[in-house]
């Protein structure tokens, strides 16, 4: 099982001390990979340059550093883009439900699944792949089937394949419930 998230790997840690269950780990919304196994990480990208951390603080700009993430809140988003701009940096921002992520432009959610079924030789028609926020979408559109939870954005609702009658954990385990049929009803492992 893969995990994909937005969450840097100490916060993932700290609020799911059960990541054992999972393979491999996409954290920082696609800049880290973790084998829960081993411990072993590897960045998929730099880690945030000292400059533009620098830059956010004088700007009063709260946010949290990762090992290649800067995550702030929606009511910073235009300081951290006149930040980039003022540097000159090829970021992007990527938000899920009021949160705000920085990254190197291409370093999402879905170049981190990339990374990771290139590392277990699986390859993306295999894959069933669950969000509800808007950093969900660029992976889930990789996906032979994707999911979105009842909880989701209404962008996300609209473009998956299936969506849950239940949000959050609920929606999580209505998914499995299915997924563990005998019988996959369509849409789920189409041809």
């Amino acid at each position: 099982m893969l995990l994909v998230t937005g969450r840097q790997l100490d916060d993932l840690l700290s609020v799911f001390p059960e990541v054992a269950v999972c393979d491999l780990v996409v954290a920082e919304n696609g800049g880290l990979l973790f084998t829960p196994a081993t411990g072993a990480m590897k960045a998929l990208t730099e880690p945030p340059a000292p400059g533009f951390l620098e830059e956010l603080r004088r700007r009063g700009v709260e946010f949290w550093v990762g090992r290649t993430v800067v995550a702030t809140t929606t009511a910073h988003e235009s300081a951290v883009r006149d930040a980039i701009g003022l540097l000159g940096l090829d970021l992007e921002l990527a938000f899920n439900k009021g949160a705000v992520m920085v990254l190197p432009r291409g370093v999402d959610k879905r170049s981190g699944l990339l990374a990771a079924l290139e590392e277990i030789g699986l390859t993306p028609d295999r894959v069933v792949a669950v969000g509800d926020g808007e950093n969900d979408l660029p992976f889930m559109k990789l996906c032979c089937c994707s999911v979105a939870l009842a909880n989701a954005v209404p962008e996300l609702r609209a473009s998956a394949d299936l969506v849950t009658s239940a949000g959050n954990g609920q929606g999580v385990r209505e998914l499995i419930a299915r997924l563990l049929r005998p019988e996959l009803p369509e849409p789920l492992f189409g041809t």
